[in-house]
């Protein structure tokens, strides 16, 4: 009886090991919350104030706090660490909101983030300013990254489109009040149209006009018709588009001045045009041209982006602009478009001038991080925005055809946009899948 009893203990323990070893690999959320977590946010407690000193971001303590400490205490002055206000475990890691003594700034923190990563055993350490004199850290217990599940809260709600996961968890969303143009960077096969595949799918959702410019003889938006206001495939098309964008915006600011407001949201709802969001899918294209009769073609095209870029926000048009590489070798007018764009995505790049073209002038030590993005992450890019800050994010594997159904759902939310009906493009019918046939032959009788 003895044996069998260790037998089974040792069995059982076997077993259990196995489990977390299972779960630790095939479900790193449950072994997050079960093993994972308790022991972080015990090596957090127990180690809280050492790590801060060693790290220097510890602080004096004022001569009042000093001296109660000397006389009225009777311990040994030592080193003030920032205040924890809260801890909160989520499925993903651990949220613990700080309060900064006198002296420290949350650049300091941000600083010190890879050796908090490395002393409480995380994957990762974000650090994210929540109001003045508050910071919070967002500590990852695991690579999120690896297999993308967005936060079920991750729904397209107004102009907010939630396309991505970041680092720390938190869905990367696409809003275009806060950044009205985007620029998307990316290789092939670095996951650049994965990204615009989850884009369509969210605006397709929300009562938006969406213009499509696919130069690539539409190969990547053409099978998005039933969603789509207007579709061009050749840049002469997409000259006149864009024309009838920028008389589009002109009629939209006289009708603002009409009514004494400087923004398209002020208006009263019934009065409010739909919003537009142009996707561009490789620039490149409207840049470039092959013969010298072809360059007042470009300049227009040109000329109309810019002005779409610099003024079109305050009436609710919005650019979405992706390509390989957006430099100066592409022409005049290039860099001067490329700095209007305040959303920008840069996934794996060739070489470190297209991270630099991206990054570099909103926030220069994002560019590393892009440089460093492996081919076996297709999806994995770096987002930044006008504030400096940056984020590595992956996007969900969505399939076409999952965009194209849900292109066909959402085909009655295509508002009427008259100026736009030149360019709409054709929708094919269904055609209904082939199934058995319901009559019954008979026999011929001569």
């Amino acid at each position: 009886m003895a044996d069998l009893t260790v037998w089974l203990e040792a069995t059982g323990a076997l077993a259990g090991a196995g489990g977390v070893g299972f779960a630790k690999a095939r479900a790193p959320r449950v072994y997050w919350s079960l093993v994972g977590m308790p022991l972080a946010w015990g090596r957090f407690a127990l180690s809280y104030r050492s790590t801060m000193d060693v790290c220097g971001l510890t602080v004096q303590p004022s001569g009042l706090r000093a001296f109660m400490t000397r006389n009225v205490a009777r311990r040994e002055v030592q080193p003030v660490p920032p205040k924890i206000r809260r801890v909160r475990p989520t499925s993903t890691g651990l949220r613990v909101t700080l309060r900064l003594p006198a002296g420290l700034e949350p650049a300091d923190v941000i600083a010190s983030s890879e050796r908090l990563r490395h002393a409480w055993g995380v994957h990762s350490v974000t650090v994210v300013e929540t109001k003045p004199g508050f910071v919070e850290l967002r500590m990852t217990g695991y690579d999120v990254l690896r297999r993308v599940r967005m936060p079920r809260t991750a729904v397209p709600h107004d102009l907010v489109v939630p396309v991505a996961l970041r680092e720390d968890g938190t869905a990367f969303e696409r809003d275009y009040r806060k950044a009205p143009m985007a620029l998307t960077l990316g290789a092939n096969h670095s996951g650049k149209s994965m990204y615009q595949r989850n884009l369509i799918k969210g605006l397709a959702q929300l009562p938006v006009a969406l213009v499509g410019i696919d130069c690539k003889r539409g190969v990547e938006q053409s099978a998005f018709a039933p969603r789509l206001s207007a579709l061009v495939t050749k840049p002469d098309d997409a000259a006149s588009l864009l024309a009838v964008l920028v008389a589009e915006m002109e009629d939209r600011f006289d009708l603002l001045s009409l009514h004494g407001v400087s923004d398209v949201w002020e208006l009263p709802e019934r009065l409010r045009p739909v919003p537009v969001v142009v996707l561009v899918d490789e620039v490149a294209e409207l840049f470039l041209i092959s013969a010298k009769k072809d360059e007042e073609r470009r300049e227009r095209i040109v000329t109309a982006l810019i002005r779409l870029a610099q003024m079109a926000r305050a009436v609710g048009i919005y650019l979405e602009i992706c390509g390989q590489r957006f430099g100066s070798e592409l022409g005049k007018g290039a860099t001067m478009l490329r700095a209007q764009l305040t959303g920008r995505v840069v996934h794996r790049v060739n070489d470190k001038q297209t991270a630099e073209m991206g990054l570099a002038d909103v926030a220069p030590d994002a560019v590393p991080a892009a440089g460093l993005i492996p081919m076996e992450r297709p999806g994995t890019a770096v987002a930044v925005d006008s504030t400096g800050g940056w984020s590595k994010i992956r996007t969900p594997h969505t399939t076409r055809a999952e965009v194209v159904d849900a292109c066909r759902e959402f085909a009655h939310l295509v508002p009427d946009f008259p100026a736009l009906d030149p360019f709409r493009p054709l929708v094919p019918a269904e055609v209904p899948a082939e199934g058995p046939s319901l009559v019954k032959p008979r026999p011929v009788i001569d």
